[in-house]
C-alpha cells in the first residue's frame, strides 16, 4: 500500500529529502507531497548572490525535469502549510487545502533576525534570503551611493560583495569584536578583515545599529551607530543571523528546543512518530545548525531510516567548513569549540599577517580535536584525517605549507 509522505517546505533541505527518498524508494512505497512556501521550486541558497551577478533562476533551480515530472511527486508552490490535526493525521495549507498524511516532515527551514532597531521598517530596508529580496535590493540600488550590511557574518560579506559589485560602497557592522566571530577566532578574522577593507568594505566591528534615519519620503537616509558614528545610506540590508521557522510547534503540540526549533532527537523523530524535523528548522537534541551541510545529511537520514534501512545518529561533532569568502580561504575542520573542564591546548601558527591556522588538541592525550585555517594554508580534508590522532611530525607544513 502506497504511503504519503507531506514535506512541509522546499527549500535545499527539503529537496534533497526528497530527491534521496527516490533514489532509495526502488519498491516505489511512498508518493510525497511538497508544500512549499515560495513560489518556486528549491534552488541553491548558498549561491544566491550569483544571480545577483547575472546567473538566472533556472539555473540555480536544484529541481530538475526527472524530479519535477515523477508521477510520485506533487509540488505544491504558494502552499505552505498553516494548521495540523496530530489526530487526524492531516495539514492544512494557506490555500485551505486538507491534506493527509502517513509521515509529515518538517522542512520550514529559518527565517532572517532583524534586530528591534528604530527605523527598520523603512523603505529600502531589505533582508538576504530570497530571489524576490534581491530583486528588491537591485531595484534600489544606486551606483556610487553608499549601503549598509547588518551582520559581519558569512551572509553579511556575501550580501556587501554583492552591493560593490552592483555599484554600492558598502560599510559592514558587526557587534562582535570581529567577522565572521561564529567560525573564526581573532587573529584568523583578521586576515579576513585585511583583505576585505582591501576590496573596499568598510568594516565596524564591536558595534550596532542604533538606529535608520528616513528622508522625507520615507526612504532610507543614514545609519547612526552605537559609538555615534554617522553613515550616510540609501539602503540597509539586514543579515545578523536567523531563527527557525517553527511556529507549527504551537499548532501540532510539539515541543521546541531551549533556542527555538522543532525538538528532535538523534534520528531527527520528534514526540510523535508521525513527525520529523530537518534542516534549520529542527533542533537535534537541543541544537539547531544553521548550515547547509548538515540540514542534508539529516534529510538523507530521514530518507533512509523511511525506506527501512538502519541509519547513523546524527552527529554534528565535526563542525567542518570550507568557505572561499571575498577570494579568501577560510576553513574549520574537527571540533573548534569546546565545553567542560577538558580545556584543549591551543597552538597557534602565523606567517605574517596573510595566513594563520591554530590547531586543538586534547591535553591528555595530544590527539588532534580541530583546527582554524584563513588564508593560503594546507587542506582542510587532509588536515581533518588527523583527527582523533596525534598529529604528523611535519604539521606546521602541512598547515603552511
Amino acid at each position: 500500500m502506497t504511503r504519503v509522505l507531506v514535506v512541509a517546505g522546499h527549500g535545499m533541505t527539503g529537496h534533497r529529502l526528497a530527491d534521496q527518498l527516490l533514489a532509495l524508494d526502488t519498491a516505489r512505497d511512498w508518493r510525497i507531497v511538497i508544500l512549499a512556501e515560495e513560489p518556486h521550486p528549491a534552488y541553491d541558497r548558498m549561491a544566491l548572490s550569483t544571480y545577483l551577478a547575472g546567473r538566472s533562476r533556472d539555473e540555480l533551480t536544484l529541481a530538475d525535469r526527472d524530479f519535477l515530472t515523477d508521477p510520485r511527486v506533487e509540488l505544491r508552490l504558494a502552499s505552505p502549510v498553516v494548521r495540523a490535526d496530530r489526530a487526524a493525521h492531516t495539514v492544512v495549507t494557506k490555500g485551505g487545502d486538507r491534506i493527509r498524511y502517513d509521515v509529515l516532515v518538517l522542512a520550514t527551514g529559518s527565517r532572517p533576525f532583524v534586530p528591534p532597531v528604530p527605523g527598520r521598517d523603512l523603505k529600502h530596508c531589505f533582508v538576504y534570503r530570497t530571489f524576490e529580496d534581491l530583486d528588491a535590493i537591485r531595484r534600489t540600488v544606486r551606483p556610487g551611493g553608499q549601503g549598509v550590511v547588518v551582520g559581519g557574518g558569512l551572509l553579511g560579506l556575501e550580501a556587501a560583495h554583492a552591493l560593490s559589485r552592483l555599484g554600492v560602497r558598502p560599510h559592514v557592522v558587526e557587534a562582535a569584536p570581529h567577522l565572521m566571530p561564529a567560525q573564526l577566532d581573532a587573529e584568523a578574522a583578521e586576515v579576513l578583515h585585511r583583505h576585505a577593507a582591501g576590496l573596499g568594505l568598510r568594516l565596524h566591528c564591536g558595534t550596532v545599529v542604533a538606529k535608520v534615519h528616513a528622508r522625507s519620503g520615507g526612504t532610507v537616509r543614514a545609519v547612526t551607530l552605537g559609538d555615534g558614528t554617522t553613515l550616510d545610506a540609501g539602503l540597509v540590508v539586514f543579515a545578523a543571523g536567523i531563527r527557525p521557522r517553527d511556529e507549527l510547534a504551537g499548532p501540532l503540540d510539539l515541543a521546541r528546543g531551549e533556542r527555538g526549533g522543532f525538538l528532535v532527537d538523534a534520528y531527527c523523530r520528534t514526540a510523535d512518530p508521525h513527525i520529523w524535523a530537518i534542516g534549520e528548522c529542527a533542533a537535534v537534541q537541543g541544537r539547531c545548525h544553521g548550515l547547509v551541510a548538515p540540514g542534508y545529511a539529516m534529510a538523507e537520514s530521514v530518507a533512509t531510516q523511511l525506506t527501512g534501512r538502519d541509519a547513523e545518529p546524527f552527529d554534528r561533532a565535526d563542525g567542518a567548513t570550507t568557505l572561499k569568502l571575498l577570494g579568501v580561504h577560510m576553513a574549520t575542520f574537527g571540533t573548534t569549540t569546546h565545553s567542560g573542564d577538558l580545556r584543549p591546548v591551543e597552538v597557534a601558527f602565523a606567517d605574517g599577517t596573510t595566513r594563520y591556522a591554530k590547531i586543538f588538541l586534547r591535553p591528555d592525550t595530544g590527539t588532534l580535536l580541530g583546527g582554524i585555517l584563513a588564508g593560503d594554508t594546507g587542506s582542510r580534508s587532509r588536515l581533518g584525517s588527523f583527527v582523533g590522532r596525534r598529529p604528523p611530525a611535519d604539521l606546521e607544513q602541512l598547515l603552511l605549507p
